[in-house]
């Protein structure tokens, strides 16, 4: 992980983040949307899109046309001329209306789908086979996964919507209108030492000159903005969490008087924010004068280009306005990426933030602390065994006091181990989540085994759907849930179980284990693992918890892991865990640090 108050690790973490490659993150959200079940929306979409773009392309060159009888007429003084072509205008303003209100609709339901399609996306890749948990160990690219599903997709869906409509606009406009400058082009002659020079499509090579160069110079000005994008919406990220723990744990802090250092924190955390926004407003300034300097100097640069013409009487008054109008066309085309030269560094750094969270997701299981790895097999012969288990941590090497360890239904054992010696990581690994290490564990189907972890987990649904989870509800009858909340003495919730609120909030800690147990008793697994998450409960509370292991799921076994003072005569058998601290798995190197910061 990267060490935030390092500023040469951090530094260097920027360069990388700045130098990742734009073609791998856009393949890999591509591929992301051909396997979706939105793809066929979106070509569609797209389709349509291209029809109604090509449609307002056509309509802007019938209307800059009309551009050259109208004014003809009004410089003519003829009234009847005016007023039909008027009514030419009001044809082709309405289909221009028409077709801008259809893009419109297109473009936003271009971005639903588009948002869609990455958002469920992400929610598969986290979600599948224990990366959520893992990813969380890689450093920054694992730092608040909810920003870049969430916030960071949204905005790229809505990024590149804009973007690829507006360029899809710019290509078809550019397309349409250079020939038509390039006939008005014909006109223009030069008088240089008494002979006349045409220059082939002078204005047209005049709009490309100039656009280049703008271009040019906004993507020097701008390209900072890319790097300093991609910092922004990670320090948005850490604001919003550091926001999210306050509000969370705003009981704990006030108890505690603590609310002068969660201020400071918040403080540190603005001022890392800020430190981001000054340079992107900075680097913005930056890019502003070039961009609006060129917007200004576009108002009469098309008459000054089209002027010599029009001097020497090869285009009337109505035919340079049409040639100002065809040449503002063309160079605003080609000014696309001028415009949006801020957008794109948006864009980039959305992208790469979205691009590389899925692509560390997909490689999830290629990341780890040591090239050891423990072998994980499921069987049939309803038997849990730990076979030579040795378990790597930064703490050291924790192993087991039996080499072999085989437990049956109905069995109960105890593993003990000293404060930092590995006994959560033996949880973890037992339940396939850490494989760091080498041996072999040996577990039946998934569906007769259940994990209670140390702090139970109640989600905001309703109390039957907590219990049952993460089966469907209605896989249990009503008696089933009232009896299993009535043998942990939560009968008093019975009448509540449909009501959906935020049950970590209304239930004690206590109680939110019992619920837990609970929903062992509600499910009847053959195998039950359990991480110190018995030492929070009361003596009653323990003692019911030892007799439904003794009566209700006499045929189930109980894996406890905790510590010495958890030793009790219910266990008929005893295991020890020892962390061997000298064999440490290898230190990631600093280019490995970088990479998983992107």
């Amino acid at each position: 992980m990267i060490d935030r108050d390092n500023p040469q690790q951090e530094e260097k973490a920027r360069r990388t983040t700045a130098a990742g490659d734009l073609w791998p993150h856009l393949k890999m959200i591509l591929d992301a949307l051909r396997a979706s079940r939105q793809r066929f929306a979106l070509y569609w979409l797209g389709f349509a899109l291209v029809v109604i773009i090509s449609a307002t392309a056509y309509g802007q060159i019938r209307l800059n046309a009309w551009n050259k009888p109208f004014y003809d007429a009004l410089s003519r003084k003829e009234l009847s001329a005016v007023i039909e072509q008027l009514l030419v205008f009001a044809y082709i303003a309405g289909a221009l209306l028409v077709l801008n209100v259809a893009q419109t609709w297109l473009a936003q339901m271009a971005k639903l789908k588009l948002r869609e399609g990455m958002t469920r996306d992400l929610f598969f890749q986290w979600l599948k086979s224990h990366r959520s948990f893992r990813i969380a160990s890689l450093g920054e690219i694992g730092v608040n996964p909810d920003q870049r599903i969430h916030a960071d997709a949204q905005r790229l869906a809505e990024v590149s919507t804009d973007l690829g409509v507006g360029l899809l606009q710019a290509t078809l406009l550019l397309l349409s209108f250079v020939g038509v400058l390039w006939g008005l082009s014909e006109g223009v002659a030069f008088d240089l030492f008494d002979r006349k020079i045409v220059i082939p499509g002078y204005m047209v090579w005049c709009a490309l000159l100039y656009a280049s160069v703008a271009s040019f110079a906004s993507w020097r000005v701008g390209r900072p903005l890319v790097e300093l994008g991609a910092q922004r919406y990670a320090r948005e990220s850490e604001m919003r969490f550091a926001l999210m723990d306050v509000n969370e744990h705003g009981e704990a802090i006030a108890v505690s008087r603590g609310e002068k250092l969660v201020e400071d924190r918040l403080h540190r955390e603005l001022d890392r924010l800020l430190d981001v926004l000054r340079r992107i407003v900075s680097a913005t300034t930056n890019l502003t004068w070039v961009t609006a300097g060129y917007g200004w100097f576009t108002i009469v640069a098309p008459i000054i280009v089209a002027a010599p013409a029009y001097f020497a009487g090869s285009l009337t008054f109505g035919g340079l306005l049409m040639a100002v109008g065809a040449f503002t066309q063309v160079q605003q085309s080609l000014r696309w990426f001028v415009d949006n030269a801020g957008t794109i560094a948006d864009w980039r750094a959305t992208l790469h933030r979205v691009g590389g969270f899925r692509q560390a997701l997909i490689d999830i299981d290629k990341a780890g602390l040591d090239a050891r790895r423990i072998t994980f097999e499921e069987t049939s012969d309803d038997r849990f065994v730990l076979d030579e288990l040795c378990i790597l941590s930064p703490a050291g090497l924790t192993s087991l006091s039996d080499a072999r360890v085989e437990i049956a239904p109905g069995e109960h054992v105890l593993i003990v181990g000293e404060p930092r010696s590995g006994k959560t990581r033996l949880f973890l690994a037992m339940a396939g989540l850490w494989t760091s290490g080498s041996g072999r564990i040996r577990l039946p189907s998934a569906e007769s085994v259940l994990f209670v972890p140390k702090r139970a987990y109640i989600p905001d649904l309703s109390l039957r759907a907590i219990i049952s989870y993460p089966s469907p509800s209605s896989d249990f009858s009503e008696e089933a849930y009232v009896a299993a909340l009535t043998r942990f003495d939560l009968g008093h919730f019975a009448f509540l179980l449909d009501r959906v609120a935020r049950w970590e909030k209304e239930l004690t800690d206590p109680e939110q284990q019992q619920l837990a147990f609970a929903r062992v008793l509600l499910h009847k697994p053959r195998f039950v693992v359990v991480d110190e998450a018995i030492e929070s409960l009361s003596p009653q509370a323990r003692q019911t918890l030892f007799d439904v292991f003794g009566q209700e799921l006499a045929g189930t076994a109980l894996i406890y892991v905790s510590g010495p003072k958890s030793q009790d005569k219910f266990f008929g058998r005893v295991l020890h865990l020892t962390l061997d601290a000298r064999q440490r798995p290898p230190e990631r190197s600093a280019a490995s640090n970088a990479r998983l910061a992107n």
